[in-house]
């Protein structure tokens, strides 16, 4: 039998999950799931509401909108967050017995609520830190909970060096082989700035590779830009743009030899789209040689393509509608692999289905997008 991983799966924090897992000296700055005085169950940081704790189901976006649009009213919640949480979509046992019915055999599980505070935290580094590490300690009993198929993302952070490496130490011996970091400025330094090679070596010494994923994160664009409701969900802008942040940390890491310098460097980019990939690629390569010859000098001397370290190092998530066996052909490389989603309300219970209907190989006939270019980052089989 053919395995499939599914490389973008979401487990949801417990109420107390980062109280229980910080550092007790931090407990203040724990972040934590309350109900508001309508019913509603927030995310909360200190005193501050960051945004709903939502109960989520493949193909119910719509939901979602309802409660939120009844909140903005003043009107009660109808059903009780705890009561409605499945057990799959917290538990990591259960979450292993799970798969089975999605058709997967492994997948790659980030957080949840995690892509919902790192910007709002960034002024207060100690706070950023501590609820990172929390959730990073959480990992560990996943890897063992989910009996080998389920493979946790952590989230750090490369504003301070020391810790990253602490962190990143702690994820080898405990066997989490990606973390998730923000595709932005590192306060104000571009992702290549010489200060941080030392942190790219970590990675690549202990096996972890770092993932770009969707989340309110250190913005690329003006926040002048923004101009939805303070309690979108998600801002339009946002949505539209959202593989833009991606594409210009991949540029910075290329055209400025990053991965020149560090070839066993792997980067994940999931639930960003891929259907910018080919066009991206073309204006890369096509970029990077019209300023080398309209400047004469090249910002980094780079015995490859700027594409070639691309489909050598990075690997991207697909959803079935992008169709990825035409975008495979269109970008000339075998980079992309199956994802789910689930359980958010835009993800899917029938991946592979999904896959097959937009004409797409079978599992067995397209081993990348189903399992090898997953393996890759996670590292399968090349780690003691």
């Amino acid at each position: 039998m053919t395995q499939i991983i599914d490389s973008d799966q979401h487990l949801v924090e417990s109420r107390r999950l980062w109280l229980d897992h910080i550092d007790p000296k931090m407990r203040d700055e724990a972040l934590r799931i309350d109900d508001d005085e309508l019913g509603y169950s927030r995310l909360v940081w200190r005193n501050e509401r960051l945004g709903l704790a939502e109960v989520q189901a493949p193909g119910r976006t719509s939901e979602i909108g309802d409660r939120h649009r009844r909140m903005r009213e003043g009107l009660p919640a109808t059903v009780r967050y705890d009561e409605a949480l499945p057990r799959d979509h917290w538990d990591p046992a259960a979450r292993a017995d799970k798969l089975r019915d999605l058709g997967v055999d492994e997948a790659v599980v980030f957080p949840n609520y995690g892509l919902l505070w790192e910007r709002r935290l960034q002024d207060s580094l100690p706070a950023l830190r501590a609820n990172m590490a929390a959730w990073n300690r959480w990992c560990a009993t996943v890897v063992a909970d989910g009996r080998g198929r389920l493979h946790p993302v952590a989230h750090v952070s490369l504003r301070d060096g020391p810790w990253l490496e602490e962190q990143l130490a702690k994820l080898d011996r405990a066997g989490v082989r990606l973390a998730m970091i923000a595709p932005a400025l590192v306060d104000g330094r571009p992702l290549s700035h010489p200060d941080h090679d030392r942190l790219w070596a970590a990675f690549c010494r202990h096996g972890i590779s770092p993932v770009f994923h969707v989340a309110d994160q250190p913005r690329v664009f003006d926040d002048a830009w923004y101009t939805d409701d303070g309690e979108a969900f998600v801002p339009a802008v946002e949505a539209v743009f959202l593989y833009t942040p991606a594409a210009l940390a991949c540029t910075d890491l290329i055209l400025n030899g990053v991965f020149e310098r560090f070839p066993d460097l792997r980067l994940g980019i999931v639930e960003l789209s891929a259907i910018w990939v080919p066009l991206f690629l073309m204006m890369l390569d096509g970029g990077a040689e019209f300023t080398r010859r309209l400047n004469g000098v090249d910002p980094e001397l780079l015995p490859l393509r700027p594409s070639e370290y691309f489909a050598r190092q990075v690997r991207v998530s697909s959803f079935s509608y992008e169709r990825p066996q035409v975008l495979r052909k269109q970008i000339g490389a075998d980079l992309l692999m199956c994802c789910s989603d689930y359980p958010h309300s835009e993800g899917t219970l029938t991946p592979v289905p999904d896959y097959a209907t937009v004409g797409t190989d079978r599992p067995e006939d397209a081993p990348g997008l189903f399992r090898e270019n997953a393996r890759f980052l996670l590292r399968s089989g090349e780690l003691g």
